[in-house]
């Protein structure tokens, strides 16, 4: 009796392998569709991305070997208002989201010259349908007047934003608990086995029982992927980020190198490190990214860095998401990307919308892991 009470507790119609930003809001899409769902989470001890997350909400330049990742970034994008208020009305959390444009600041003619025809190209492949400007110095001052001389121009999107990353993840978690939904710090699962009808999920706090299963693990995917016939063949790209102190108001657009929070602080980093499962953080690299960031706007020289950390990005061998179904055993699905922020209104509306109900119209097969084996 006590076995099926136990049973019972740790049942779901779908459990997703995986609580960070992907996770979550693949979570809150699913109970919107009626679903039971649970969220079998490692706990604190897990590598998490969300932690080092940058807050961008960043369009310009994704897809540029990839239209259709493009396609589904601005989507994305165009999908964020509408979350934001939800979670703001559910929650009483404003997750700070701002959608006013964003520049990226390059400091050599050439690298400026490089973007333009990235973005050209990206603009073409869109039928001619995505909107950028060039800007010289003198106009990117006009953005953002403090940017300093060694600025040799910019590139402008308007599509592009960003948000409070620490305020959506627990926007995104009060909006779950609220609905219902049951998060599990039940440690690593380390085993998916295939029922009939659903899945058994072993983990060190118990099984759970599920008719359908998402991994939103992150890294985490590489080992669990292969248990229900799919291929996650992530691997960890460290990125370092550097907090400043606050400051009077400056910068109000982001930029790929840094951005100002809703409340004053200095969010700066754009390392990308091949150095394993190492999260943490190294003096060189801490110095390169102080020093490209002072560059850019002197008055930053002046300014007390308060904490730093680094995170593991997500990273598959092209950048770009696996979003697969598999074929072996119904039921599971990979949802994986390394842009939590930017593509989690996609993942809270169409992703969570094609588990639940088994078909879309986004052009899944082009993320599917197959295409590594082409």
């Amino acid at each position: 009796m006590t076995q099926a009470i136990s049973r019972a507790a740790r049942t779901a119609d779908l459990c997703l392998i995986g609580g960070g930003l992907v996770g979550l809001a693949v979570g809150i899409g699913l109970q919107r569709n009626g679903l039971n769902v649970a969220i079998l989470d490692e706990g604190d001890v897990a590598l998490r991305a969300s932690r080092g997350n940058f807050g961008l909400v960043w369009v310009q330049g994704k897809g540029d070997t990839l239209p259709e990742y493009a396609r589904v970034t601005r989507l994305s994008a165009r999908l964020w208002p509408a979350l934001a208020a939800r979670l703001r009305e559910r929650t009483g959390i404003d997750i700070e989201l701002q959608q006013n444009g964003g520049l990226y600041l390059s400091l050599t003619e050439q690298e400026v010259a490089d973007r333009e025809a990235m973005l050209i190209r990206m603009r073409a492949a869109a039928g001619g349908d995505y909107p950028f400007r060039r800007l010289d110095l003198k106009q990117v001052r006009e953005f953002i007047p403090e940017a300093g001389p060694e600025v040799a121009g910019a590139t402008w999107c308007p599509e592009d934003g960003h948000l409070n990353p620490l305020k959506l993840l627990r926007a995104l978690t009060e909006a779950f608990l609220k609905a219902g939904g049951r998060i599990a710090n039940s440690g690593r699962a380390s085993a998916i086995s295939p029922l009939n009808p659903g899945f058994r999920i072993s983990t060190p706090a118990g099984d759970w029982y599920c008719d359908k299963v998402v991994l939103s693990a992150g890294l985490g995917n590489r080992e669990l992927a292969p248990q229900v016939g799919l291929d996650a063949p992530v691997s960890p790209n460290r990125g370092q980020v550097l907090i400043a102190e606050r400051v009077r108001p400056f910068l109000h657009y982001p930029t790929g190198h840094v951005r100002q929070t809703d409340e004053g602080t200095l969010q700066i980093g754009d390392s990308k490190e091949d150095v394993g499962f190492d999260s943490g953080t190294t003096t060189d690299v801490m110095a390169q990214i102080a020093r490209r960031a002072t560059r850019m706007f002197p008055l930053l020289r002046e300014v007390r860095m308060v904490r730093a950390w680094g995170a593991l990005r997500v990273m598959t061998p092209d950048g770009y998401p696996l979003y697969e179904a598999s074929d072996s055993h119904p039921g599971a699905y990979l949802v994986t990307c390394h842009s939590g922020v930017t593509l989690g209104a996609l993942h809270e509306g169409p992703i969570a919308d094609w588990i639940a109900r088994d078909r879309t119209d986004l052009p899944l097969e082009v993320f599917h892991a197959k295409r590594f084996s082409l």
